[in-house]
């Protein structure tokens, strides 16, 4: 069986094994009290039970923990640290912890594949080459896992949104892993991206249930480590370049957010309705056109991702892709900085637009 073949075994597994067992967490969740109320920055209507993450790791588990004997220790060590930190997030989506309370756990978690080897060690730049980062290759890794996890959970806001953009990510993933002959990597990220991707049968808008912290903290833990094992870890002119291509989304939605409550002097944590999602949604887009529209731009940029580390087409390829990521990119400032988000739907702004010109041609 072929290294190309197993992965995708494995995201069929993972893929029915979530949509099986999702219901399960909902009843579970609801059992627990683990539920969200329609408040403040939510824009659910009904109470949505939380813990959906559970059900990705169990689907995420089981072709993962029949492959695990051959796992060398830094996969070990990642899949244990994806479990620690999955199961911080139920407790905050039961118990409602403190942040810095769930900082540390994450914090905790990041440290295991850490210690157990899975560490950013060097970097490769193009047309500079390889650094190697010594001792500061521990707190960076670390850093690294936090941002990411916490990234995700930013974007966690829609239904389906979290899941579908991770899904689309660690499909990546697993394609720049297997291309690169790194089989583990590629089994743990096609595995979760199944995963994810089955939980939208029951996420997807009208959402059943919500995965929670529980899910997006298990998803950006396993990106941040597929991530470094898969493609950073590699020779490769751009193996650092790729994941930040792959992972733009939540990158660029994270860093505007962040800037703006420091420019705000609020607390980082604070929640608003500042991320992309929310702003979409301001101009009058629905849930679904949101989030698709959002896994159209994540699929053009993993598409970039691909074009570029498998050169297809030379440079005029790669510039080509290069130029469609940024038109894509160009586009959604427009939409979200141009026309505004000031809280006036996108059809209320167009209408008026229009009655003002048929105001001036008419006074003509």
């Amino acid at each position: 069986m072929t290294n190309t073949l197993i992965p995708v075994i494995c995201a069929v597994v993972a893929l029915l094994a979530a949509v099986v067992l999702t219901p399960f967490a909902a009843r579970l969740a609801r059992r627990l009290g683990a539920v969200s109320q329609p408040a403040g920055r939510n824009i659910h209507s009904v109470p949505m039970p939380l813990l959906g993450g559970l059900a990705i790791l169990a689907g995420f588990l089981i072709p993962v923990v029949y492959y695990l004997p051959l796992f060398d220790t830094p996969s070990k060590g990642l899949i244990g640290g994806a479990i620690v930190v999955c199961l911080i997030g139920a407790l905050d989506d039961i118990f409602d912890l403190n942040p810095a309370l769930k900082l540390a756990g994450q914090i905790v978690a990041a440290v295991i594949p850490v210690a157990a080897g899975l560490t950013i060690d060097h970097i490769t730049l193009p047309f500079v080459g390889v650094g190697d980062l010594g001792p500061a290759q521990y707190p960076i890794t670390i850093l690294w896992f936090v941002a990411l996890t916490n990234m995700i959970n930013f974007i966690d806001g829609m239904d389906g949104l979290a899941a579908g953009v991770s899904g689309i990510g660690l499909t990546t993933f697993a394609i720049l892993a297997a291309s690169l002959d790194r089989a583990v990597p590629a089994i743990i990220a096609a595995s979760l991206a199944g995963s994810a991707i089955g939980f939208l049968a029951h996420n997807f808008h009208p959402a059943k249930i919500f995965m929670g912290d529980a899910g997006s903290l298990l998803l950006g833990f396993i990106v941040a480590g597929v991530a470094v094992s898969g493609v950073m870890k590699s020779a490769a002119a751009l193996a650092i370049v790729l994941p930040m291509i792959v992972m733009a989304i939540p990158i660029l939605d994270t860093s505007f957010v962040v800037l703006k409550r420091i420019k705000h002097g609020l607390p980082v944590y604070s929640a608003d309705r500042s991320h992309f999602h929310h702003r979409f949604f301001s101009i009058g887009w629905g849930q679904r056109r949101t989030v698709l529209a959002m896994y159209l731009w994540c699929s053009i940029m993993s598409t970039v991702a691909i074009i570029i580390s498998f050169r297809w087409g030379g440079w005029i390829g790669m510039t080509i892709a290069g130029a469609v990521a940024l038109a894509a990119g160009l586009y959604l400032i427009y939409l979200l900085e141009i026309l505004k988000w000031n809280g006036t739907p996108l059809v209320e702004i167009v209408r008026r637009r229009v009655h003002s010109s048929r105001s001036t041609h008419s006074g003509l």
